[in-house]
């Protein structure tokens, strides 16, 4: 049996015939909706993860195939394999016995495979999953244009993708590019994009405060009432009374 169906027939065994029809909705697959035509088996996230974290030696031909799933969880399988092997790359495990350029070869071979399978990556739960890591972590030490170019995209996914890989770089205290995306999309009229840019906002703000009320000062009048609610979850109530009226 190949890894892909030996993947597919583990995920098939924690099927949830409740979730089979609430994820649906939850993700909003309808006719005209965000995530409109995509299919759910009804697996949670856990036991995606059970499933993957038994095959994390999977070549990159499965999961090739797994991203070309018409199913969501399968889909996320993959992605969680490619996850957890780019995770394991900064572990000292990893490190005690491969060299740092054997590092940067997985994260380069995951990020081309991530990028050329980017239209699997069609809602808000698997681009959260993976962006930091997938996308973030292979750019810390690189041009960013690959973001500028997603954030460029008529696709609200690939923007949401260039949003939310700057959270890796937020953690480690480099903020100038969610400011300058944000400055970029703030007028985007979806909430999804809207939400993405106020959670990173505020985890910018969380790490350097003077930054973000900086930007505000800017910048709050024109945000978006939801965008602006996120990135001022964290300041003081007369704080986020003093953004709000800037509405």
């Amino acid at each position: 049996m190949s890894t892909i169906t030996t993947i597919s027939t583990e995920l098939t065994e924690y099927i949830d015939e409740n979730k089979r029809y609430t994820l649906p909705k939850f993700f909003q697959t309808g006719k005209g909706q965000y995530g409109e035509g995509d299919k759910f088996l009804g697996i949670t996230v856990p036991n995606i993860r059970k499933v993957a974290k038994k095959h994390l030696q999977a070549d990159i031909n499965d999961l090739w195939d797994l991203l070309q799933s018409p199913w969501h969880e399968e889909r996320m399988c993959g992605l969680i394999i490619m996850v957890e092997r780019v995770k394991l790359t900064s572990t000292k495990s990893f490190l005690n016995t491969h060299t740092e350029e054997d590092g940067e070869e997985i994260r380069r071979k995951y990020y081309n495979l991530y990028l050329d399978n980017i239209n699997a990556i069609n809602n808000w739960d698997l681009v959260d999953l993976t962006a930091p890591t997938l996308v973030g972590s292979y750019l810390i030490n690189k041009d960013r244009w690959p973001l500028y170019e997603l954030a460029q995209s008529k696709n609200i996914w690939e923007q949401r993708i260039a949003i939310v890989s700057t959270l890796t770089f937020i953690r480690l205290y480099d903020f100038d590019d969610i400011y300058t995306l944000t400055e970029l999309l703030i007028h985007h009229p979806h909430d999804l994009m809207q939400k993405a840019m106020g959670w990173m906002l505020r985890e910018a703000g969380k790490r350097d405060k003077n930054k973000l009320i900086a930007f505000l000062e800017l910048h709050a009048h024109e945000m978006p009432r939801t965008m602006l609610r996120y990135s001022i979850e964290k300041l003081s109530n007369e704080e986020r009374q003093y953004f709000m009226n800037k509405k």
